[in-house]
């Protein structure tokens, strides 16, 4: 079997509200879902998901060649862009590749991907992650009320803008989840939008009335001295790594003993995933998956010893997938579909009326130009940092 050639498709997923974070809000409930098609000679076909413009840059790596290799065709694949760099859209392509070679070697044994990585289990746990900056208050908890329906005692809010708000929903969270545990898991998500200090801020604010067990990507991504602050200046755990395009961009944060939770991002591929779990294993920390469309690495989640909790946003699947799981006692239960279980209907994909972009300007992952917040300290005082929301977006 050899890989031959690829189609590229773009459907739509229907989200039924508007979704974003402290970086901004999408402008429309639909948004894009790339999907990737490998085509072999032995009419088997991979399916990867994930935005994989620059596949031209590597897709020569693996033309050719039997995609059962998949660990060396990986390896192949960051060689062929060497002395230029995989970072970026490039990484995001290598990323859509892996899991389409994945699926393809899963489909030649005839099982389920889950199942060719080693996993005894088929069941993932997971957290709810609504993307739910937009919501009102009403709606966050029909929201969350929705994900209790399937057992969720676990959920992750966007916030990091106005304090006073984040409380409120954070305890709405925590009574709506109170009916699967007594004590939920409640982690807060900032996307890069702090400075260390305010981070140390808001976050210890938080804690006086919520206890927290994660706080994600509370500074940016690379600033591992602002993480290692933060990590020191709070309670809760420091989560970050789902932005990370490679092993060597985790290795100053975990040098630097910056995190507790290392994540990792769906659309980066199964082999990334599988690595930067042996890498956190190797230093005696929990991996953690960051959501995407049809989630992927739930197969790899189940497979490694170190699996935390993976991220699930909605529990529909993109217009023109079937995707084999099922969301059942707050996580992932993998079904017995040859390779990831994604089934794709290009009809149905084709015959979608694309019009126009859906991305606002300042979409969910648009650093606003004045981005700023207000902390409130405590009910007698006020610190002005940066402009309020209302400012930064005047």
């Amino acid at each position: 079997m050899k890989v031959t050639g690829y189609r590229s498709l773009t459907t739509k997923h229907d989200w039924g509200r508007l979704i974003g974070d402290a970086n901004g809000v999408m402008s429309e409930p639909r948004t894009d879902v790339h999907v990737l098609i490998l085509e072999t000679d032995s009419g088997l076909e991979g399916v990867g998901v994930g935005p994989h413009s620059d596949i031209g840059r590597v897709f020569g790596a693996v033309e050719g060649e039997d995609p059962r290799a998949v660990s060396a065709l990986y390896d192949r694949m960051l060689d062929w862009v060497f002395k230029t760099g995989h970072a970026g859209a490039t990484f995001g392509a290598i990323g859509a590749i892996d899991m389409a070679l994945w699926d393809l070697k899963a489909k030649a044994a005839g099982e389920p991907l889950w199942r060719t990585l080693g996993a005894l289990d088929r069941f993932v746990p997971g957290y709810a992650s609504g993307l739910d900056i937009a919501l009102d208050d009403d709606a966050l908890v029909r929201l969350y009320e929705g994900f209790a329906d399937r057992g969720f005692s676990a959920a992750k809010l966007k916030g990091g803008r106005d304090l006073e708000r984040d409380l409120r929903r954070l305890e709405a969270l925590r009574d709506v989840l109170r009916r699967n545990s007594a004590q939920p898991a409640l982690m807060f998500d900032a996307n890069e939008s702090w400075n260390r200090t305010q981070a140390v801020r808001f976050v210890t604010a938080l804690e006086r009335r919520i206890d927290l067990t994660w706080i994600e990507e509370p500074v940016r991504r690379w600033d591992t001295a602002g993480l290692a602050a933060v990590r020191h200046g709070i309670r809760a755990a420091v989560a970050t790594g789902e932005n990370l395009t490679g092993l060597e961009q985790y290795r100053p944060l975990l040098d630097a003993d910056a995190v507790d939770i290392v994540q990792v991002g769906n659309v980066w591929g199964i082999t990334h995933f599988l690595r930067v779990a042996a890498l956190a294993h190797g230093h005696d920390l929990p991996v953690s998956a960051v959501a995407y469309h049809a989630n992927p690495s739930a197969h790899a989640a189940a497979a490694v010893p170190n699996h935390l909790a993976f991220e699930i946003q909605d529990v529909s699947s993109p217009i023109g997938l079937t995707v084999d799981q099922e969301y059942q006692d707050g996580g992932i239960v993998l079904g017995d579909e040859p390779g990831l279980g994604i089934r794709v209907d290009e009809a149905h994909i084709a015959a979608l009326q694309v019009t126009g972009s859906l991305i606002a300007v300042a979409g969910p992952h648009v650093r606003p130009a004045r981005a700023g917040l207000r902390l409130t300290l405590d009910d007698r005082h006020e610190r002005r940092l940066g402009a309020t929301a209302a400012e930064a977006t005047a």
